[in-house]
């Protein structure tokens, strides 16, 4: 029928434009940009605290564990060397004047002051040294106290700012999962037909989980290490601006990497995303078809297939995890470089006195925290990346105008003002007919062409004809699941494009040659979530249907739960079960698919009987496979290669001698 599998997967996206995407994705996290706020605010004090921590080490080498107390560097000022350093004490503290006393001829009194080299600090007791750096003691214990109180700060932020933002990336993968789904089920039935299923579940599932850690991490994070980059920049020229500009000689380097590698991964991670759609694909198509794979002996060709499959997916793997192998340890490499640049040009600035320690100790730190951003918008950029690739392949379906346009909205649960104006409008279906109607799944491929035909309420209507004659085409025109490409199909006189799909299939019922159920109970299979069918109502659906006796045989009867697709029961037992699901409906129209092909005498026999009682006063339309079942019928259509060659009941069919009755010959029916 179809002969252009162009799934949407295997679509050339061309250049992409990750900052489109990301403005269509932004407004799923309106809804939680209060969050969102509250998470940037507490990214803003965590990476002030951050910021602090290097610092408040200054601060404690500076003035504490080598202390420069009035002057720059504590010299002595009429020393002739100009190298050697000097703590200061005062001695108008008992214990200290006693250390001083004791230690007389290393000292030298200028006042209230007593001044002692940093080299013959170590010639003193520790009890002593300990009594003389009392306060230096105090400040770095108080220092001490500030820093780790400082980090447990951080460690609450960062946990409650996690929560807010793992909450708040839920609720948002949450919401375009809904969406996506909800749009899936309001495309046309030609989508499908198209696209299979493995594809369609990559993207609910696989698409819509792999951008977890964009709403979780990147969104937010990234404004902490641009902060970071910022904060620390302004830091480190405020210390010392010319060993600022020393370690950003390697920034140009940083950069081109980046942007090199950057391209590289983009590829990588698209085709990842293929061939992870390809390999669900694949595993799909093997389960459903398991059956004729084992029966003609096909393990091998499908595992070979599987297998290659597998290999391109581990090779595209490979080919991101090289891109990141080479760049990080470029990043590492260049950061290992800055800090070079610290010791050596730094270094040399202490030796000097030109900075003090502290500063450089300062300084070494804050380089190290200057590339950890890098690296984490490196590996931001990584996740970026993976989830630009899934969110061109969910945009691609958000998209797809596949589907059928609709002059109603959609009633909501618990409303009926739509449905009932079309209700009063229309009332019972007493007549559907076809108007010059002309279809074709694909263009220039017709398979309709200019049918015409009408039924009225209460009789039965049979289509025939060779396979491919477009007999189940016209059943989807009708229940609208495709539109024609011309003419009308009409329902009481009225056009179907003019009347809300929901209410048009409210008042069908479709039983089908090989119907589907879901891996819920029996009873819901057969209510499909109407709660007003009453448990006497039920028992009529379930006796009229013949389903009583094998449902009775059931250990758990009506709430038997089945096995996907009913695969736990028989054929017949499911096609019983879809004739009660039509009678639960109550439609005007009924619409049989030859629902009796596949199945045994006897039970050919329960299910023509309740047929039977299903087609009790109500219009219906067969579609019939073997002509025995279209004798009854009060009008036969037969058709050839998209047209009605015939039109009449049986015996004037018959005695026509035209095309039905050489079907019936073939058939050998009479």
């Amino acid at each position: 029928m179809h002969s252009d599998f162009g799934y949407f997967e295997e679509k050339q996206l061309g250049k992409p434009y990750d900052v489109k995407l990301l403005k269509r994705l932004y407004p799923y996290t309106l809804p939680y940009r209060l969050l969102l706020l509250c998470s940037i605010i507490l990214v803003v004090f965590i990476t002030l605290l951050d910021l602090s921590l290097p610092y408040v080490t200054k601060i404690a080498i500076d003035r504490y564990i080598v202390p420069q107390r009035e002057s720059a560097v504590n010299k002595r000022p009429d020393s002739a060397d100009d190298n050697i350093r000097y703590l200061e004490a005062d001695i108008t503290d008992p214990a200290i004047q006693a250390i001083v006393n004791k230690y007389s001829d290393r000292f030298e009194i200028d006042e209230s002051l007593a001044r002692i080299s940093f080299d013959d600090l170590s010639q003193m007791g520790k009890k002593d040294l300990a009594i003389l750096r009392k306060d230096d003691l105090a400040g770095v214990t108080f220092i001490t106290g500030i820093f780790l109180a400082m980090v447990m700060a951080g460690f609450v932020l960062n946990m409650v700012q996690v929560i807010i933002m793992e909450y708040t990336g839920q609720m948002i993968m949450h919401d375009l999962r809904v969406t996506l789904f909800s749009h899936i089920q309001s495309l046309s039935v030609a989508f499908f037909t198209r696209n299979p299923v493995g594809r369609l579940v990559t993207r609910v599932a696989n698409d819509i989980q792999n951008m977890h850690e964009l709403f979780t991490s990147v969104i937010v994070f990234v404004f902490k290490d641009l902060f970071l980059l910022a904060g620390i920049t302004l830091v480190l020229l405020s210390i010392n601006w010319r060993l600022a500009l020393v370690c950003f000689t390697v920034i140009p380097f940083v950069l081109y990497a980046s942007i090199h590698f950057s391209g590289q991964a983009r590829e990588a991670f698209r085709i990842l995303r293929l061939k992870i759609a390809e390999i669900n694909t694949r595993f799909s198509e093997t389960i459903g078809g398991i059956k004729v794979i084992q029966l003609f002996l096909q393990e091998k060709r499908n595992y070979l297939g599987f297998k290659k499959l597998n290999h391109e997916h581990y090779l595209a793997g490979m080919r991101q995890v090289h891109v990141f192998a080479v760049f990080m340890p470029i990043i590492e490499l260049l950061g290992a470089v800055a800090i070079a640049l610290v010791i050596f040009y730094g270094g040399s600035k202490v030796l000097a006195e030109s900075i003090s320690l502290g500063a450089l100790v300062a300084f070494l730190s804050y380089m190290k925290m200057f590339f950890r951003p890098i690296r984490d918008i490196a590996e931001k950029y990584n996740i970026l990346q993976n989830s630009m690739a899934s969110a061109e392949r969910i945009f691609l379906i958000l998209d797809s105008a596949q589907s059928l346009p609709q002059v109603a909205p959609a009633v909501e649960s618990g409303t009926t003002s739509g449905l009932e104006t079309q209700r009063q409008t229309l009332g019972k279906i007493s007549e559907v007919s076809l108007k010059n109607v002309s279809f074709g799944y694909i263009e220039g491929e017709t398979v309709l062409k200019n049918v015409s035909f009408s039924i009225t309420a209460g009789k039965i209507l049979a289509l025939v004809g060779p396979t491919g004659s477009g007999k189940t085409s016209i059943i989807n025109l009708i229940i609208r699941f495709y539109d024609p490409s011309s003419g009308q199909v009409l329902l009481n006189g009225m056009d179907i494009k003019k009347i809300s799909t929901p209410y048009l299939r409210a008042k069908m019922a479709l039983v089908m040659q090989d119907p589907f159920l879901f891996s819920e109970t029996i009873r819901d299979n057969i209510t499909l979530g109407k709660s007003d069918i009453s448990e006497t109502a039920l028992e009529q659906i379930i006796e009229g249907s013949n389903c009583k006796p094998f449902i009775d045989r059931l250990p758990a009867g009506l709430d038997s739960v089945l096995s996907e697709g009913g695969a736990s029961i028989s054929s017949g037992e499911r096609q019983l079960i879809s004739i009660a699901r039509a009678f639960a409906r109550d439609p005007d129209l009924i619409i049989l698919d030859e629902a009796t092909s596949y199945i045994d005498s006897e039970t050919e026999y329960k299910i023509q009987e309740a047929l039977f009682n299903l087609m009790a006063n109500r219009t219906s339309i067969i579609v019939a496979h073997r002509l025995s079942t279209a004798r009854g019928a009060d009008k036969i259509i037969v058709l050839s290669r998209g047209k009605i060659v015939e039109a009449g009941n049986h015996l004037e069919l018959m005695q026509k001698k035209g095309f039905y009755f050489r079907l019936n010959q073939l058939q050998g029916c009479k």
